[in-house]
């Protein structure tokens, strides 16, 4: 399948310093439904043979300039081969209409960074990993589930985006009445935007920031509205999604059969984030009655929140990270 040529950056345009300690560029790859997909490829260097693959994605509605590339160049540093890629219908990959989610093309979005990375000369295909952040730790799940080339999966900071989209933060919308205004909301929305031929917007995190705003709220404004993690790609840091982009997540759970993952997960996250109730729910339902628990880890962060998890080097646990992919990646 011929892939569609993009207008791709040249300048490092990342919200980290490059390393001189890996090789990097950028690449390319499709999935199944013909959508060309764009990576970040970092490499250890004067590394030769074939090394263990590692594909990384997130947060949702970030692109890999951010947290994504963060991880995936200091896992190179380590002696991976890794990508960042950013999903289809945002960043510099291809998809339109642009600014759009779904559950299965997401989750075919990671697939095809196996299938890229599983025929480079340079990976060894039985030794591939994928680390997901945020909303894509959740897809990361789902892609363990189905993909079983994967032999390790890391999720970060970790969100549930089927259960968000369905029951809101903390579930507080979980019942039929919330989720049927929520339906009709966003139906009366599809027919406005064919009508003016245009997909209205639903905002980036919130700005001006409000005094009252919660807390998690003030979290997300310090990474993705200050220049600490600030991309012009970005739509968690400027216009968002389209209104209807997620809304096919209310209705579609993305995490049914995580229990029968036989491959090893890392679920990690922070004590004080305001989402760790999504990993160590999403944990117990990976492990109970499952006959492959044994190869299951749940690591909570002492008194980390959930955007210390995108860009702290010094609260991310890269070590762990490390030798839980050298342990299951051999």
């Amino acid at each position: 399948m011929k892939e569609k040529e993009l207008n791709l950056t040249s300048e490092w345009d990342k919200t980290f310093p490059k390393s001189d300690k890996v090789n990097h560029r950028k690449v390319t790859f499709h999935n199944r439904y013909g959508i060309t997909l764009v990576a970040d490829l970092y490499e250890p260097k004067n590394v030769v043979g074939k090394h263990s693959a590692i594909a990384i994605c997130g947060p949702f509605g970030a692109v890999k300039e951010q947290a994504s590339g963060l991880y995936a160049q200091t896992l190179a540093e380590r002696g991976f081969l890794t990508i960042a890629f950013d999903p289809s219908f945002t960043g510099e990959s291809g998809g339109t209409p642009r600014y759009m989610a779904s559950p299965d093309i997401n989750t075919e979005d990671f697939q095809a960074a196996v299938d890229f990375l599983s025929v480079q000369d340079n990976v060894d295909p039985e030794k591939i990993g994928i680390l997901g952040i945020c909303g894509w730790g959740g897809m990361a799940l789902n892609v363990a589930a189905i993909d079983t080339r994967i032999k390790a999966t890391v999720t970060s900071t970790m969100y549930d985006m089927s259960r968000i989209n369905a029951n809101g933060y903390f579930d507080e919308n979980d019942n039929e009445e919330a989720r049927h205004k929520q339906r009709v909301s966003l139906n009366t929305q599809r027919t406005e935007d064919y009508k003016n031929r245009t997909y209205k917007r639903a905002g980036g995190v919130v700005d001006p920031l409000p005094e009252d705003a919660p807390f998690f709220v003030k979290d997300y404004y310090a990474y993705y509205k200050m220049p600490r993690g600030y991309h012009k790609r970005s739509l968690n840091s400027n216009e968002g999604w389209n209104v209807i982009g997620t809304m096919s997540f209310m209705n579609q759970p993305i995490l049914t059969y995580t229990n029968e993952i036989r491959s090893a997960v890392l679920v990690i996250h922070g004590e004080k984030a305001h989402s760790c109730y999504m990993s160590k729910d999403a944990f117990n339902s990976m492990t109970k009655n499952s006959q492959y628990k044994d190869n299951k880890e749940l690591m909570i962060i002492p008194g980390a929140v959930h955007t210390d998890l995108y860009d702290q080097i010094e609260i991310i646990p890269f070590d762990k990270i490390e030798t839980f992919f050298k342990k299951n990646l051999k």
